[in-house]
């Protein structure tokens, strides 16, 4: 059986933890294959909201297994926290999860490491979520990390003690910084001891054990294609793999085992933080959208920066992925905002170009955009696309024709209910 990968194809925040969450009746396994806790997954349904960080979107399904996978990195603290939460709820949850015995461990000092080289950069910030993630996987590259594998060695306080000094020494060359770290290891050490009494797996044998038996395996992306590290907005990026070839190194999976792969976008684009973004509108329309799409981070609380649809990097992104089926999340925000623009390419160093350039900066990049009529009815009622109206009908088949990928569901609000097949 074929593993399926499900991604972000923009900046992230584009409702994949709602389609994974829609998609796991199909699946035995969900597999979240990179990020941690800088992820922000949003459920909803019968009426209650649920964000979710690093525990994989198909939690609230009996018989369906979630694996956090070896490319993930995890914080016990921030981990422990969520599992509380979802235990109240959901008292099954623990027989539910497996963890990667690979995956890394964000340390208390990792987190300080985040602040400190942030706060350094001044108005160079590349809005870190500041949850460790960036000095974690720099531990992972750098062969210096700890594994969840290390915590049930004899040897762990060794093996912590001597990764943390190695942090104290970087963390002297920020020397306005101050820190207590002994405050923050007590829960630290308390949530890893929580950690232990969960089931720790070898995952990568287990997952193609799976793959042989025939069960249906979901791989679930975080953030999104455009934070990919090699393929991004470079540096403005995440520190992972966001792309489905992360989906191959953070689960152990080959890549001909993938078959399909869903692409999900928003009807518009956002962005949390710093960095290019071709399209943003910084007036009245592009607050409307921010307003309407309760566009504020699911981690940080952020504001979303908003604008338009961007067909290149839209197409960039499919490209990059090789997806097979696109899903439209939040079409139901651009309801009444009038004329609808649609950024088709870029003119860039006095030339038009129609794929996503080495780098989008402002003073070199400039959005051709077109205008297609909107739509002022309320999509969030409606329950089969033939009650969409006719503009909303030509916008998904502009999107269609223009990235040669089928849109097989829309989504026109934020419950799990509000999903529309296609």
């Amino acid at each position: 059986m074929a593993v399926d990968v499900l991604l972000g194809l923009q900046w992230g925040d584009e409702g994949k933890g709602k389609i994974v969450d829609v998609l796991t009746k199909k699946y035995d396994i969900i597999a979240r294959f990179q990020g941690g806790p800088n992820a922000g997954h949003t459920l909803e349904f019968e009426g209650k909201k649920h964000v979710l960080h690093t525990i994989p979107s198909g939690v609230f399904h009996e018989n369906v297994e979630n694996i956090v996978g070896n490319g993930v990195v995890i914080d016990p603290v921030i981990f422990k926290g969520e599992l509380d939460k979802l235990i109240a709820q959901e008292p099954d949850v623990l027989s539910r999860l497996k963890i990667s015995r690979k995956a890394h461990l964000i340390l208390p000092s990792h987190r300080l490491l985040d602040a400190a080289s942030e706060a350094a950069k001044g108005k160079k910030k590349i809005g870190s979520t500041l949850k460790g993630i960036g000095p974690t996987y720099m531990d992972k590259t750098g062969r210096n990390g700890l594994r969840v594998g290390d915590i049930q060695l004899e040897n762990f306080q060794e093996l912590y003690e001597a990764l943390v000094n190695k942090h104290k020494q970087l963390l002297s060359g920020y020397p306005e910084f101050e820190y207590n770290l002994e405050a923050l290891e007590g829960t630290w050490f308390e949530a890893i001891e929580y950690l232990k009494s969960l089931q720790i797996i070898d995952s990568e044998p287990y997952i193609h054990d799976a793959i042989r038996d025939g069960r249906t395996i979901l791989a679930e992306g975080a953030q999104g294609t455009l934070l990919d590290i090699d393929f991004g907005t470079y540096p403005f990026v995440t520190s992972s793999n966001t792309t489905c070839a992360g989906a191959c190194t953070g689960l152990g999976v080959a890549p001909n085992r993938i078959k399909n792969v869903y692409g999900i976008f928003k009807a518009y684009c956002t962005r949390v933080g710093s960095g290019p973004f071709p399209t943003e509108l910084n007036d009245k329309i592009g607050e409307t959208i921010q307003a309407q799409g309760h566009e504020f981070g699911a981690t940080t609380g952020r504001p979303r920066r908003c604008g338009w649809l961007d067909l290149p990097a839209l197409k960039y992104a499919i490209d990059v992925n090789g997806v097979t089926e696109l899903m439209m999340m939040k079409s139901d925000v651009l309801s009444g905002v009038g004329p609808i623009q649609i950024c088709t390419a870029y003119r860039y160093k006095d030339e038009v170009i129609e794929h996503l350039p080495y780098k989008l900066q402002e003073d070199l990049i400039e959005p051709i955009l077109t205008e297609l009529p909107g739509w002022d009815e309320d999509l969030t009622k409606m329950t089969d696309e033939k009650e969409f109206p006719e503009t909303f009908k030509a916008y998904i088949n502009y999107i269609e024709k223009a990235v040669g990928v089928p849109i097989t569901l829309v989504s026109v609000g934020p419950d799990r209910a509000q999903t529309i097949l296609r």
